[in-house]
């Protein structure tokens, strides 16, 4: 039963370890240039501690993979690059791929640490209490999320803000254990995906692959078109300059049965139009409800057709809407 868990992230806070993130150092007199140009994101004008979302293109605008970068609290320049653990090595042989002449070096780290992901609206104060654990020498730093941009609120051990009251903790296992015997309630992976959906927030691998292209996907925070050159960019460009995509990753509604398998096909009056990518039960306040993430082509969205999926029916939620009911929940 994965509702009390799911209002303990709406409301409180929660923790949960985390499985699959792995950590790429990018350092070298070169580092700041040469990272800029092989992400969709503005590196560059990181300061320490800041971070930014990415996408990792091909040649042809395909998304290889997504990450956060944040530039390290330290100069000279340094980079910490947060991916999936199932990503980082494709990631790390794309970006190996393209360094040439340049002054830069991949290196895995944080191996020997363990994480634990602290989420909710209570997660700073949680986070604020292990000041009063005194072999853990931590400070909350004034670089809190206020606007849910990612940054390192602290360096070791390493705290990172991913978005709005989303926090990893990365230190020992001894750490780590603590936390969990602080008596916060840890969640399932079941809830955190409920939660996954009821923000509307994609997950590479499932609702972005290399078969869409970035504007599709929603995701404008990747998306830096003032920072000049890099891998991909022209397709990206040519798209901004055409005003539209065809199809758009959208958060949805369902009503009827949970599909089981994905890709989903969705049609409408017996024409496909789009697909579900990923769909979980979400127990709400006002009654339990399918919500998923799915690509619709523009004109049914724009026509407010009528979306069907084996097993029912699916209706968008626009961003708004998404938003609302976040804070509807708080």
């Amino acid at each position: 039963m994965i509702k009390p868990e799911l209002d303990a992230i709406l409301h409180r806070a929660a923790i949960a370890p985390v499985n699959d993130r792995a950590f790429l150092r990018v350092t070298g007199s070169d580092a700041t240039r040469w990272l800029n140009g092989m992400v969709t994101n503005s590196v560059q004008a990181l300061a320490p501690g800041e971070g930014c979302y990415n996408f990792l293109l091909n040649a042809q605008g395909r998304i290889l993979g997504d990450c956060t970068i944040y530039r390290e609290l330290d100069d000279p320049p340094a980079f910490l690059l947060a991916a999936q653990s199932s990503q980082l090595e494709a990631i790390r042989r794309h970006l190996d791929h393209f360094i040439i002449m340049d002054d830069v070096e991949l290196t895995p780290t944080l191996n020997d640490k363990t994480g634990m992901l602290v989420i909710g609206p209570g997660a700073l104060a949680t986070l604020d209490v292990l000041n009063a654990w005194p072999t853990l020498p931590v400070s909350i730093s004034p670089a809190r999320d206020i606007f849910g941009d990612p940054v390192i609120i602290d360096g070791n051990p390493l705290i990172l803000s991913v978005a709005k009251d989303n926090y990893e903790f990365w230190g020992d296992q001894t750490t780590v254990d603590w936390i969990r015997s602080s008596g916060i309630p840890q969640v399932s992976p079941e809830a955190l995906e409920a939660f996954r959906l009821f923000e509307g927030r994609p997950a590479y691998g499932r609702d972005i692959t290399d078969k869409y292209l970035p504007q599709e996907t929603n995701q404008p925070h990747a998306l830096h078109f003032n920072k000049g050159c890099y891998l991909g960019q022209e397709i990206v460009e040519r798209i901004r300059s055409r005003g539209q995509v065809h199809r758009l990753l959208t958060p949805l509604t369902l009503k009827g049965q949970l599909p089981t398998e994905f890709p989903t096909p969705l049609e409408s009056d017996g024409k496909p139009i789009g697909e579900i990518t990923s769909a979980a039960l979400v127990p709400l306040p006002d009654g339990d409800q399918v919500l998923a993430l799915g690509y619709v082509r523009r004109e049914a969205l724009d026509t407010h057709a009528t979306l069907t999926y084996p097993g029912g029916t699916a209706t968008p939620r626009s961003a708004t809407q998404v938003q609302t009911a976040a804070v509807a929940s708080k």
